[in-house]
This record gives structure tokens, sequence and C-alpha cells, in this order.
């Protein structure tokens, strides 16, 4: 019996015909050897697949055991979380046999080759190679001089991987609804940041080292201009890396500045000013023509139990009271 089939709304292509499916699949990655290593009777492949911004999220399931050869990847990283069964996935001098606990992330300057066994349905996050090397030299501050590669192996029983599942579930969660965050993309723009941010930074790879180095924090004056960049554009998909840019120092800088300085992150103060600008709109609005579901996701607020935990520990009282029209002291910009 098959698993429950992910993004059903989403749908690329279904196919028993091995010529097919290999041709189907190398459209959304890239040419690859595809062979049917058991009963070829059992074919009965399923792709469905949805982009979010710069992040692709898949559901694929063969139902046969199959050995898939793209080499290098070149211009992607993957995340491939089988969502039953086990694959072997070799990467580079790496070999790892994996599970729902342990995804594989091949890195697209290695060699790749893979046997998925029958049974082995796999929830697969494409990031573009650019984006994920814009990221990690925005975060560095400096130019790459190696490539990126990361450990094969991403254990998702460590609580940050945890968290990043997390988040994905989130984004397969939306997808599956035309009017989720495929139409808010200061969501998606959040999501995307949080999961490359996480990735680099936590998963061990031959940049970690470099990402984990004490780094000296922005001046004050940095800090207080990028407080104001994010106040202006707030409305805006902004990461860290772009705020960082934007005052010309690097994000892990930033990151240290904003910590020492204001006792936030970049991030969470960006959260302050978009909870702000949400509490505006919410006493500005009709509640006949908008709901707080609206006005929260228009800010890029996902999870509408933490987004109404936060507001009501930031203005005394729940969103939907301050959209009634009950008036409560506070709405100036965080400082």
């Amino acid at each position: 019996m098959r698993e429950k089939v992910l993004l059903g709304n989403r749908p690329l292509f279904a196919s028993a015909d091995l010529d097919e499916v290999r041709e189907q699949v190398a459209r959304v990655f890239c040419p690859h050897r595809l062979d049917l290593t058991g009963d070829v009777a059992l074919l009965n492949a399923r792709f469905n697949s949805a982009q979010l911004g710069a992040v692709r999220i898949s559901y694929l399931d063969y139902a046969a055991d199959v050995r898939i050869e793209p080499g290098e990847l070149e211009s992607f990283f993957l995340v491939q979380i089988p969502l039953a069964g086990r694959s072997l996935i070799r990467c580079g001098g790496q070999e790892i046999v994996s599970t729902p606990a342990l995804a594989s992330l091949p890195s697209p300057t290695e060699y790749l080759d893979m046997r998925w066994a029958a049974g082995c349905p796999q929830l697969i996050v494409k990031f573009e190679r650019a984006a994920v090397e814009k990221a990690l030299e925005q975060l560095l501050g400096a130019p790459m001089d190696r490539p990126l590669v990361f450990d094969l192996g991403l254990d998702l029983t460590a609580g940050w991987a945890r968290a990043w599942r997390g988040m994905v579930d989130l984004i397969v969660t939306e997808a599956e609804h035309d009017d989720g965050l495929a139409a808010q993309p200061l969501a998606v723009a959040h999501l995307e940041s949080a999961m490359l941010t996480s990735l680099l930074t936590m998963q061990p790879s031959t940049y970690r080292e470099r990402l984990l180095a004490p780094c000296p924090p922005a001046l004050p004056k940095v800090v207080g201009r990028a407080a104001q960049f994010i106040r202006e554009h707030a409305h805006e998909p902004l990461t860290t890396q772009q705020v960082a840019r934007a005052v010309a120092v690097s994000g892990r800088s930033l990151q240290e500045g904003f910590r020492r300085h204001l006792g936030h992150t970049p991030m969470s103060y960006l959260r302050e000013v978009r909870l702000v600008r949400v509490h505006e709109e919410l006493l500005a609005c009709d509640p006949a023509r908008r709901t707080v579901t609206a006005v929260a996701a228009g800010w890029g607020f996902t999870h509408q139990g933490r987004f109404a935990a936060a507001y009501r520990q930031r203005f005394g009282q729940p969103p939907s009271a301050t959209l009634r029209g009950d008036r409560a002291p506070g709405g100036r910009d965080p400082r």
C-alpha cells in the first residue's frame, strides 16, 4: 500500500512507461540514467511538484526498485526525504542508507548515484545553486573560494533539523491549498531564508567552520541604518542577507550587531515591525471586508497560533479584538 500522496493538487504526471518517466522527471531536475532493478511490472510512477519562490518542492514515487544516476547535478542542491522505506545514496566519496529519519543532501559538484527501493516515495526540496551560493557569500561577507559540499546525511532527529522539516511540512500543507503561501510572497521569502540559513549554519559542510567562527559585530550606526531600511521595506520580501547588502556588511556581522545593540536578530526586528503594521491595518480596516488571517498573511505571518500569541503579548489583546474596534495602547514602531 502506498503512503499518502502529497501535493495531490499539483500533479505533473503519472505513468508506467519508463521512458516517459525519465523524460518528465528530467524536465524538473536534469537528464539522468533511470533503470528498473526489480520487477518491471511494479513501475507506477507519480510526480507532483510546486514552485514557491526559489524553492521547488516535489513528491516522487516510482513504486518500483530503480537506479537513478544523474551524475553531477551542477545547477541545484537537493534535500531528499524518504516518506517510507529506504534508499542507497552515493555522492562523491560519501554513501548513506537514507530513511525517513535520515534525509540525503547531495551537492551539485559531486557525482550522484542512487538506488531507491520499491515503496520509498520521497519528498524532495530543490534549491537553485545560485541562490544557495549567494546566501552563503552574504553570510560570509566574502566570495567562495571552493565548492560548497554538505555532509550527505541530514539527521532529521536533530533539534534544528526537526524544525527545518517542520518548515518543509508547512510549505507542503500550504501548497496543497491554492490560496496558501503561493499567494503570499512575504511568507515565502521568510521561509526560504530560514531554510537556507539553517542548512548553511547547522548542516556540516566545507564552509560550516568559517560560518561558526567569531565575527565582529556591525557598528551601532550601521545597525541603525539597517533598522531604518527594515522599517522602510517591511512590506517587501526581506532576508537578513538583503538587509546586510543594503548597508554593506556581512550577514553574520549584521546578526551580531543587532544582538549586541538592539537585543534582536534582524528577522526578529522585522517581525516586530510587521506586527506593528498588522496592528495599524487592523485598526484601519473594515471587519466586514477583511479578516485577521488575511491581514496577518499579507505581512508574512504563516502560523496563526504563533501570530496570535505574539500579537497578544505585544498589544495586550487578541488581533480579533483590534479588528472589532476595541482599542488598546501600543502600535509604535520598535526602536
